[in-house]
């Protein structure tokens, strides 16, 4: 089989394709497609390849046709030739054979195709060798300028005294006590409440209470309700309409008499209360466990953040326009992913829509905008392990191979075997591992600042090796949830 390449001259083809089916109802505006580069394949093959698929067929045919004096799929090759002729087997060979004929010409010559082929025969119809074209749009290549400079915002992997202390706070509420205050409610506070919601005179279900305790700026009812309790003293009587949460154009009309405001008293922290109420026994072990979770925590976040947004901020560097092709594909496989975690959980999409209150042109418009984002990612990445000379080596590849392989449960080899003779090859796993490597490289080179846009110290972004702080301290060996294995005394596993 022989193969030739030409490049496609971009004049020649109509790029501005209407898309009626993309226009809003109603509106005379129709977007223009944008395509990838387009190459045309040349394939022509011998006939005596071909003629092997031709076997192929008579022996498909021989499964359908029943011949006297032959079992079924029996009939040999020339005596179904004497019945039907050829021109049917060809034409049946034609059509199962030019896929895989494509399909082996695109690996071969490692064309890197997002879209489908334009397929047309142009010799071998009724005889000879076979040749046909095969025209096809390939992934475009683009050009960025800026991105060794670029910063990129993480949260910080360090957590606040404040944040340990509010998180310490949450653990002392579980014991807190709600003491009545002569004051104004306040965010934070509890209400003692009768309420009760009508409609059009009628109560609603579920929003009439009496003696009902109720925090303020919860937001556990609709808005408002917490505006209007927000500043409000034992024994106001408040009236007040709002808007439905769930149906457009209906009002509730609220009528709230308070009670009661109670504040919340925490109980004081001390080591005995720690002691009591939590694994810890002392303020300092409680706070020095609390600050290590949440570092332990923050750190997972911010690395994948890092990641996140760094692909995000390169994408946003992209100028060029993507094709529709390859947006069009990240929308399939996007969706795809959605339908098989939604099906885990036992619901559809339409059903996942409904409860999410989205409508299906909204949620189009947002799947289409993150996969036209996905698709500047896979480009810029691309690009910059091409012009970093980021290689990906055989060891590389082996161990993606045996990831795989682990997933698929089967051995590398077979693996290996099964992607080099179907698909593409081994071209697309190769560019997947390089866009991983170049995602790592320049995440490791992007500048880190925090919410406040201060900088981060990539040490922070270090997980701590919690054995060499263990056998520092032994008293808080509780603080992390391998401690008592790590304590054991064992003369041999230490010498170790």
């Amino acid at each position: 089989m022989k193969t030739t390449v030409t490049e496609v001259d971009p004049t020649e083809l109509d790029d501005t394709v209407s898309q009626d089916d993309d226009s809003s109802a109603g509106s005379d505006e129709q977007k223009e497609r944008t395509f990838g580069p387009k190459v045309k394949l040349t394939v022509e093959v011998d006939e005596e390849t071909f003629d092997e698929a031709i076997d192929q067929a008579f022996r498909k045919i021989a499964q359908e046709v029943r011949i006297p004096g032959f079992r079924k799929g029996k009939v040999p090759r020339p005596v179904l030739e004497s019945h039907i002729g050829g021109e049917y087997a060809r034409a049946q060979a034609l059509e199962d054979a030019i896929p895989g004929y494509y399909a082996d010409a695109v690996r071969a010559e490692s064309i890197d195709v997002i879209a489908a082929p334009e397929l047309s025969l142009t010799a071998g119809e009724q005889s000879g060798q076979i040749c046909f074209e095969a025209v096809v749009e390939t992934r475009p290549t683009v050009s960025l300028s800026g991105y060794g400079d670029l910063e990129v915002e993480i949260p910080s992997p360090v957590p606040s005294d404040e944040e340990v202390q509010e998180q310490i706070d949450a653990q002392r509420r579980q014991s807190a006590e709600l003491v009545d205050v002569e004051r104004p409610a306040s965010s934070g506070d509890q209400v003692s409440i009768d309420i009760q919601g009508t409609v059009d005179g009628e109560p609603l279900p579920g929003l009439t209470a009496d003696d009902y305790l109720y925090a303020v700026g919860s937001g556990g009812i609709v808005e408002e309700v917490d505006n209007e309790l927000e500043g409000a003293s034992a024994g106001d009587e408040l009236s007040f309409t709002a808007g439905h949460p769930v149906q457009e154009d209906v009002s509730i009309d609220f009528a709230i008499k308070v009670h009661a405001v109670k504040e919340e008293v925490l109980p004081e922290l001390t080591d005995e209360w720690v002691e009591e109420n939590t694994e810890h026994d002392s303020v300092e072990n409680l706070r020095s466990e609390t600050s290590q979770r949440m570092k332990m925590m923050r750190i997972f976040q911010a690395n994948a953040a890092m990641r996140e947004n760094t692909a995000t901020a390169l994408a946003e560097l992209v100028e060029d326009s993507i094709p529709d092709s390859m947006v069009n594909g990240e929308m399939s496989e996007q969706l795809q992913q959605l339908a098989m975690r939604l099906q885990g959980q036992g619901m559809n999409l339409e059903t996942w829509m409904q409860m999410t209150g989205q409508d299906p042109e909204t949620f189009t418009e947002e799947l289409r905008d993150a996969a036209e984002r996905s698709a500047k990612v896979d480009l810029a990445l691309r690009y910059v392990a091409t012009n970093e000379a980021i290689e990906v080596d055989e060891d590389d590849l082996d161990e993606e191979l045996e990831r795989m392989a682990e997933q698929f449960q089967t051995s590398p080899n077979e693996l290996r075997q099964q992607i080099e003779d179907q698909g593409d090859g081994l071209g697309p796993v190769k560019a997947e591992i390089g866009k991983r490597k170049a995602l790592e490289w320049l995440a490791s080179e992007v500048q880190l600042v925090d919410e406040n846009g201060d900088p981060i110290d990539r040490k922070d972004l270090e997980l701590p090796d919690l054995a060499e702080s263990d056998s520092e301290e032994d008293s808080d060996a509780d603080t992390v949830d391998n401690a008592e294995e790590s304590h054991e005394e064992d003369p041999e596993k230490d010498q170790e």
